[in-house]
């Protein structure tokens, strides 16, 4: 299982492939623009003209893409992975995708002789960076032990959640906490400024109480500083969260928090911002 191939080296994917590359795997890595994988290949990456080339070549086939548009096209399209992959291999898509989605390539997987994981993570590019994303697994237990090392070099909080399409359930169950969380600190913190007082100081006195999150001791701290820059994209939000709306009608639920942060995130996205880090929700309230 020392053969990885890799797709989807964006805002995080790069920082995952280069951690891989520190335990000791040999990666394999293809992508539409190949000056974007330039630093990686330098570095001892090995490149591949097309995805299907790959797939052919690799133990293991990691995806972390956009939408769950371009996962199906991946995996189930004629020509796709569960065709060209060799049997015994093994599959994880990362991409935060359909749970729906998830069970049928993994169904399909197995009718091909390959094992099939939905591995979504959480962390942001700082978590890829320094290795210690939260990785949501769904699948076959066998198949997350054959896993589990890839998955150590890449975060801390490594959980098999159940069967196929569970580990993308937990990533909406992660993405409504954020969803709402990220009102809250953005919210606040606008508020402290109008109030008169010093942003920063104020986040010193919240942050490690009961107001403190992920968000707000990291994203925050951004936005003091005026940086917008994408540790994950608005519009990447913006479709998790129509996942996990799309989801709960499934259910019957309601989640009204969950509605009102992708209504305010459509907003940014309608200014221009689709491509800002979620911290970008500030931005709301001028």
């Amino acid at each position: 299982m020392k053969k990885i191939g890799f797709i989807g080296i964006g805002v995080m994917g790069k920082s995952m492939v280069r951690n891989l590359l520190k335990a000791g795997f040999d990666l394999h890595i293809y992508t539409r623009t190949k000056s974007k994988a330039e630093e990686l290949l330098n570095e001892g990456v090995t490149w591949h003209d097309n995805p299907a080339e790959l797939a052919a070549t690799v133990d293991v086939l990691i995806t972390m893409v956009g939408y769950p548009s371009d996962v199906e096209e991946l995996y189930l399209s004629e020509g796709g992975f569960l065709e060209t992959m060799q049997p015994d291999t093994l599959a994880i898509d990362m991409t935060t995708s359909s749970p729906e989605l998830a069970a049928q390539i993994a169904a399909e997987g197995i009718e091909a002789g390959i094992a099939v994981l939905d591995a979504p993570v959480s962390g942001g590019d700082i978590g890829a960076k320094n290795g210690t994303l939260s990785i949501m697994v769904g699948g076959d237990e066998s198949a997350f032990q054959r896993a589990k090392p890839i998955f150590e070099a890449l975060g801390e909080s490594i959980i098999l959640q159940g069967g196929a399409g569970s580990g993308q359930h937990t990533k909406m169950v992660n993405q409504i906490a954020i969803a709402s969380n990220m009102i809250g600190v953005t919210e606040a913190i606008f508020y402290a400024d109008k109030a008169g007082l010093d942003p920063e100081r104020v986040l010193k006195s919240i942050a490690g109480g009961a107001a403190g999150s992920w968000s707000l001791s990291n994203l925050i701290p951004r936005v003091l500083k005026d940086d917008f820059s994408p540790g994950f994209f608005i519009k990447h939000f913006i479709k998790d969260m129509r996942i996990a709306i799309d989801e709960a009608k499934k259910m019957g639920i309601d989640l009204p928090g969950l509605i009102l942060a992708e209504q305010m995130y459509q907003t940014l996205a309608e200014r221009g911002l689709s491509e800002a880090g979620t911290q970008a929700l500030i931005k709301y309230y001028n």
